[in-house]
């Protein structure tokens, strides 16, 4: 037996009648009191009968005695139920039974009301009135008034009870539901002290308490305070008030809203972690910028080319002419000029040019022994490079990207330790579970006052003409892409030398290549590449099977259970690799090419399905299958 059968039979065993109509006025549920004391027919004890239709029932029935205008009577009982207001009263029926009826309205709308046959009740207080000798008329009458209000204040105080329960209830949801958002709710009252807290300080800004309740907010937030404590005075003046600022103790950024309570002198709070947000817009600007660098250099590079290619021909003739020693040498002179010209247009294009900061699965130690592998043989032989211990773990970076930043450099540091014995050290860290943070340092003479000023501007150098001025310019630029930041600065005078600091988004990669990762159907029809990707597929857990058609994959698809389904998107056959996401409904298809961007073809297989550029690494492919985590 259901639960819904099992209530219906409890309700039919007790002695009251009872119904309960929902909002629109309908049958809800009765029970089988109900139905005998007013003698109902079936269809008007069924859920869904009309209020109105047993009105009218129950006034041609006659339970209401005379009515001279019945369609005015039901209408006013209508009315009354759509404004329905909690009660108790006692009737007299047609035939001579009286009942008290007791109605409560019910949070999600309609009521629930009880009646009760207190015939006997009533003929017991007519008894006692007429026999008793001892009573006074005063006395019983006060007697009868009394259990009347007694019966009415038993009907209200079930009416708040169940208000007092139903309030109980919302207010244990709400809090359930503020806490489990990803943000800090609270309340202050007029002293700062905090009145509420939905306990989720501690995940905003790690390091602080969770339980905040009757603390200051100076006590809660710590060095923080300083920095909202303006916002917080303009709020209590009634001002609301939106901002950023940076946690010092946690390298979080964190955005606030301050809203003054409009009942009494306090403030709401809300505070919201949004580091990952500021790092990712941080980066969009960016890429924005270097847009619109792109298309302002790539007009003047392309004319300056044109230039140094006439020059470059003219010098090449006047180097076949018989001149002069001294304009020999000249020739000579403007020719290497030129073709430095050309070199430093390379390097701006390789600034302004397209790039994107790519992550994949990066082993930290792994990282700092290959850096180390590279740099050594440019360093002279009397030069120390220390290598830092790394952090354990593998971090979501472009390996590439960061290693051209890392040993540019390092380079610059050679070169302003000299020719002599100098000392470079490499540190990689974490901070705050924030941020991946790689310092490299020298024991140079260190930055000067105008370099610390101006040493991230591109074209400034301090190696007068045998610099070009790019090269911090493009770390710069690396660290932008990924929403990172960068500093640069001298160390203490006791251990004095330049020192830069790359602070880079920290994403922890977790891989677990160990894992069986199920099934997955390789779509390719070039063997030698079918070979390669099968190994990385196999070497990230997967089990593989191959094919290299779309029709062949529909095939194998049809009698197995993939788990995915990666497909290069120019196949064998009439149809791409881009058909296989709506051949293949409810498997999980990822598309990979070689086709440019803007080629129709690679937008119409993105618009279909993620696509991954080829070439790529074992942990570009790992990051782009989901195989690490962002």
């Amino acid at each position: 037996m259901d639960k819904d059968a099992l209530t219906q039979a409890g309700l039919n065993l007790i002695q009251q009648a009872l119904s309960i109509y929902d909002r629109q006025l309908t049958l809800a549920v009765c029970n089988r009191p109900f139905a005998k004391m007013f003698d109902l027919p079936e269809r008007l004890t069924r859920p869904g009968a009309s209020f109105e239709d047993t009105i009218r029932h129950l006034v041609d029935a006659g339970e209401y005695g005379t009515v001279d205008e019945p369609e005015d009577f039901i209408r006013a009982r209508v009315d009354q139920a759509r404004a329905f207001a909690p009660h108790y009263m006692e009737r007299t029926r047609a035939n001579g039974r009286v009942i008290s009826v007791e109605g409560a309205p019910l949070p999600q709308g309609g009521w629930v009301t009880v009646y009760t046959d207190i015939t006997a009740v009533k003929a017991q207080e007519e008894l006692l009135r007429t026999r008793s000798e001892l009573l006074s008329e005063e006395v019983i009458r006060r007697a009868e008034a009394l259990a009347a209000s007694n019966r009415q204040l038993a009907a209200t105080n079930a009416a708040l009870e169940e208000a007092r329960r139903e309030l109980t209830e919302m207010e244990a949801r709400t809090r359930l539901t503020t806490e489990m958002m990803p943000a800090h709710i609270a309340r202050v009252d007029a002293a700062g002290r905090y009145t509420y807290s939905n306990r989720r300080l501690s995940q905003v800004m790690p390091g602080r308490p969770s339980e905040i309740a009757g603390l200051h907010i100076s006590e809660a937030l710590g060095p923080a305070y300083a920095k909202v404590r303006p916002h917080l005075e303009r709020a209590l003046g009634g001002q609301q008030s939106i901002f950023e600022f940076t946690d010092d103790g946690s390298s979080r950024r964190i955005r606030a809203v301050f809203t003054p309570d409009p009942a009494e002198r306090g403030v709401y709070i809300l505070s919201l972690d949004v580091t990952e947000e500021t790092q990712a817009r941080a980066a969009l600007q960016h890429a924005r910028r270097r847009e619109l660098a792109a298309q302002l250099t790539s007009g003047l590079a392309h004319d300056f080319s044109n230039l140094l290619t006439i020059i470059l021909g003219m010098q090449s003739k006047l180097a076949r002419l018989d001149l002069p020693p001294e304009a020999a040498q000249l020739a000579a002179g403007t020719l290497q000029a030129a073709r430095r010209g050309g070199d430093l247009l390379d390097r701006i294009a390789g600034i302004t040019s397209h790039r994107a900061w790519t992550p994949e699965a990066v082993v930290a130690t792994e990282f700092l022994h290959d850096l180390e592998l590279l740099t050594r043989p440019a360093l002279p032989e009397q030069m120390t490079l220390e290598i830092a211990t790394a952090p354990e773990g593998s971090f979501l970076l472009d390996r590439g990207l960061l290693q051209d930043a890392a040993l540019n450099l390092v380079l610059n540091a050679r070169d302003a330790c000299g020719g002599a014995g100098g000392r470079i050290r490499i540190a990689l860290r974490t901070v705050k579970d924030t941020w991946l943070e790689l310092a490299v340092s020298d024991s140079g003479p260190g930055f000067s006052a105008e370099a610390l000023e101006h040493g991230l501007d591109p074209f400034f150098t301090t190696k007068g003409g045998a610099g070009s001025g790019l090269g911090l310019a493009m770390v710069y630029d690396m660290v932008k892409l990924a929403g990172g930041t960068i500093k640069i600065g001298n160390g203490p005078k006791d251990n004095p030398g330049a020192r830069v600091t790359l602070r880079l988004p920290l994403r922890r990669a977790i891989a677990e290549p160990g894992r069986p990762r199920g099934l997955a159907l390789l779509v390719e029809d070039d063997q030698d590449l079918r070979e390669q990707l099968r190994e990385m597929l196999t070497g990230l857990g997967h089990a593989v099977v191959e094919a290299s058609s779309v029709a062949e994959a529909r095939v194998l698809a049809d009698g197995l259970a993939l788990d995915l389904v990666l497909s290069d998107l120019l196949l064998e056959g009439d149809e791409p690799g881009s058909a296989l996401p709506a051949a293949l409904p409810g498997l999980d298809v990822r598309l990979m090419t070689s086709l440019p961007p803007g080629d129709p073809r690679r937008q119409a297989a993105e618009a279909a399905a993620p696509v991954i550029a080829k070439p790529f690494t074992e942990g570009q492919l790992a990051a782009f299958l989901g195989g690490v985590p962002e």
